[in-house]
């Protein structure tokens, strides 16, 4: 859904889908909103990142029941371009995945986890993840604004550095576009121009970098307090949004 500008906190945090089972630091972001939000009131906002393309964002990392060790689980999608350069909102989970990583879940999870696995479809990486989340009540009365929908990119303010959703040998690709060509970065110095489009880039293709993220979410939330990860206080700029107060997402047990 699309948030709406409306009187009173609006408390927000952003992240990508990180994995079917989320990373701990998404539940404390959750954790943190909830805890101010029945301090001061208001709504709790979600900004889903699923624009992004990385696939180690949905990396799901469990922990072996009897030998604590840790195992690196993930999505299997249908190409290895759209692995590689789709953004999550397009990448499709390929057919055999879900019973396959079904099979494994013994070993890492109870039975309630199991179930809610066993009966969560979706097409595609991120739409699975968001119904995962759902499925475990995690967003329980949190609003849910997702990067990749049209609306909220119309309606995003305008940013110098941006990708763009383009397609690509048959597929959507997330390019970062300068200087009005779209490029895919191969990795190291190799880079990929794909052809630039006659009209421009429409609004409704184009996400932020992380750079440019918080002001081009802040034009569509209007948010007042946002909870901030590790990660995100050492690339934050808080100038480019003065009008927010920043709250430290909880600290994680190690």
């Amino acid at each position: 859904m699309s948030a709406r500008r409306i009187e009173g906190p609006v408390i927000a945090f952003g992240q990508q889908p990180c994995g079917f089972f989320p990373r701990r630091f998404l539940v404390a972001k959750i954790r943190t909103a909830r805890r101010l939000q029945a301090d001061i009131g208001g709504r709790v906002v979600y900004f889903c990142h699923d624009s992004d393309h990385d696939p180690r964002e949905t990396r799901t990392i469990l922990r072996h029941r009897a030998t604590g060790q840790p195992a690196h689980l993930n999505f299997a999608v249908v190409t290895k371009l759209q692995r590689k350069f789709a953004p999550l909102y397009v990448k499709r989970i390929a057919a055999d995945w879900h019973a396959r990583t079904l099979g494994q879940l013994a070993n890492y999870v109870d039975h309630p986890a199991i179930d809610l696995f066993r009966k969560t479809s979706a097409e595609t990486v991120a739409d699975f993840c968001l119904e995962m989340y759902r499925g475990m009540g995690l967003l329980d009365g949190v609003d849910v604004v997702r990067s990749s929908d049209p609306e909220v990119r119309r309606r995003a303010c305008d940013v110098d550095h941006f990708f763009v959703d383009v397609p690509y040998e048959g597929e959507i690709v997330r390019a970062r576009a300068r200087d009005g060509a779209p490029y895919l970065h191969e990795g190291g110095d190799s880079f990929v121009t794909l052809p630039a489009a006659a009209g421009g880039f429409r609004k409704e293709q184009i996400s932020p970098t992380r750079d440019t993220r918080l002001r081009w979410m802040q034009s569509v939330i209007h948010c007042t307090h946002y909870v901030t990860g590790a990660g995100e206080q050492a690339y934050l700029r808080p100038e480019d949004a003065p009008e927010i107060a920043y709250v430290r997402r909880e600290e994680i047990e190690r």
